[in-house]
């Protein structure tokens, strides 16, 4: 955390960062392998909307 100059800079950062982690952070394995790769579809696609933004 000291690489952040500013606050401001940190919670930017943290914020972004918990929304993609719980995007792409699946158990993978509690759930079933086409489960999972729907959820990972689902989730990249959503990744790449936000992006294009």
């Amino acid at each position: 955390m000291l690489r952040f100059r500013r606050m401001r800079n940190l919670q930017k950062f943290s914020a972004v960062h918990a929304s993609v982690y719980n995007l792409f952070n699946a158990v993978r394995s509690l759930t079933s392998r086409s489960s999972f790769k729907l959820n990972r579809a689902a989730a990249l696609a959503e990744w790449r909307s936000l992006c294009a933004e």
